[in-house]
């Protein structure tokens, strides 16, 4: 296979940072993250204004780095790009990341003519584009970042976004559910590189398992399609678009200079390529975490355990509107209860309402333990409730998760409901200790390969969708 262009671009030696400065301009939000991160190459400040950026030697332009530059980080106006680049074919420079905006996206001709000289100007000297109007790249594992705070650990998800905003938002909810990315590249306006490009490149990167895509328009849908048909075949790729109603739509043309077509056409394409369609970034991290922990799911009977009255009737209806199958009871469950002595297996019934069992030494896990060695079951859903109150000393992450058996499920695909809002302290401290325990007892889940969610309807949702990805590929 060969390597795709993007490949050859991703891993540079040497960064300059155009339009860095020390007066907290957008090029200076540029140069930090790269230093606090611990970019291992070579960091080139490139501003006439300074000798100095942040400690590190600058120059007025790319021509008096003294050596080697692979990747250039844009941030001047958009009027000075010309000029940038064509010192950036004289010094060799491979790409130029475009954080430069106000070209197609303002809606003026002037701009657009700008934007497609830039490519032009840029095609002749073999330069790659990324952008304009985007936030560039986060690459974990090469230490490069656009912003601070951005996590230094690696993992298997691979994001491919039109907007710089919505993938800060989505690496901020991807962190909370234990999911790390291979690599992040927000694209913009896509004048050179555009969303087939970066798809097709995460379906052969070998460090991406889980594809996800916030995309506004696109620019060539037979080869978007086309390529989505074939990465869907191996690798999950879960879609987010932008501009579904007419605002989103006029939204997007000011935001990306994107046009967005019938929202009908869109999610037949999307459901005929084999991917999945979500509605917003939260679900999109939701089904992200389902397909990062989960094995492979065909089949769509799912027990439920855990509840309590009302709760267990609403997550029954819910489940079932997700498109999963909430199965009576089976009968060799209720003799197994029998068997064991507990007095509800007469009648317990799917959802299990535990809320109703007077000997309390038979808790949730038992009853998920069972469920999980039953065939009838697909997959579970389980509440994650219970009392953090008592002696401190006595209680951690560990010893609460011990009632649901975890490691005793075997293979079966668990979904956990944690209904945060029940979890309150009687005072602040007694707040603060049992958020602490808390953000424990998700790691732990995490650990278990078990994905969370606040709600039934969530995690159903999540579930369903995996189901959906699966049932279709193995059609195929």
């Amino acid at each position: 296979m060969a390597i795709h262009p993007l490949e050859e671009i991703l891993h540079p030696r040497a960064i300059a940072v155009v339009g860095a400065s020390d007066s907290g301009g957008r090029g200076s939000g540029f140069l930090e993250p790269l230093i606090e991160l611990g970019y291992k190459g070579h960091l080139y400040p490139v501003n006439p204004k300074y000798k100095e950026v942040m400690g590190i030697k600058a120059y007025a332009s790319v021509k008096d780095i003294p050596g080697a530059v692979d990747y250039v980080i844009s941030s001047v106006p958009a009027s000075q790009v010309l000029g940038m680049i064509t010192d950036c074919a004289e010094k060799g420079v491979k790409a130029v990341h475009l954080y430069t905006a106000r070209f197609s996206e303002t809606g003026r001709k002037d701009a657009a003519d700008l934007e497609i000289e830039i490519l032009n100007q840029a095609k002749k000297a073999g330069i790659r584009l990324i952008g304009p109007n985007c936030m560039g790249l986060y690459y974990p594992g090469e230490r490069i970042a656009f912003s601070e705070g951005m996590p230094l650990e690696s993992g298997p998800v691979g994001l491919a976004s039109q907007s710089g905003s919505a993938i800060h938002e989505i690496v901020d909810l991807a962190v909370q559910k234990g999911l790390y990315f291979s690599k992040a590249i927000s694209y913009g306006n896509a004048i050179d590189f555009n969303e087939s490009d970066y798809l097709e490149y995460f379906a052969q990167d070998p460090n991406t398992k889980v594809i996800l895509m916030y995309i506004e328009g696109v620019r060539d849908g037979r080869r978007f399609y086309d390529t989505l048909r074939r990465t869907t075949a191996s690798k999950p790729v879960i879609i987010v678009k932008g501009g579904r109603g007419q605002s989103g739509t006029r939204a997007t043309a000011s935001h990306t200079a994107s046009l967005a077509g019938s929202m009908e056409i869109w999610e037949t394409m999307v459901r005929q390529a084999g991917a999945v369609s979500v509605r917003h970034l939260t679900e999109l991290i939701d089904v992200a975490a389902a397909f990062h922990l989960l094995p492979p799911i065909t089949g769509r009977k799912v027990g439920v355990a855990g509840g309590a009255g009302g709760s267990s009737v609403l997550a029954a209806d819910l489940c079932e509107e997700a498109g999963l199958d909430v199965i009576p009871l089976p009968a060799e469950i209720r003799e197994e209860l029998k068997s064991q002595g507990s007095e509800i297996w007469d009648w317990i019934d799917n959802p299990a309402d535990m809320s109703i069992r007077i000997d309390r030494s038979w808790a949730v896990g038992d009853m998920l333990k069972i469920m999980a060695a039953n065939p009838n079951f697909d997959l579970l859903i389980t509440f994650i409730r219970g009392h953090f109150h008592g002696d401190r000393e006595k209680v951690s992450a560990e010893t609460f998760l011990e009632q649901y058996r975890l490691d005793e499920l075997g293979n079966k695909p668990l979904l956990a409901v944690i209904e945060e809002h029940r979890l309150r302290g009687n005072d602040d401290d007694e707040q603060a200790w049992i958020q602490e325990l808390l953000e424990e007892v998700k790691a732990g889940l995490i650990a278990a390969g078990v994905p969370f969610y606040p709600s039934i309807e969530r995690a159903a949702e999540a579930g369903s969708k995996l189901v959906d990805y699966y049932q279709r590929r193995e059609s195929r």
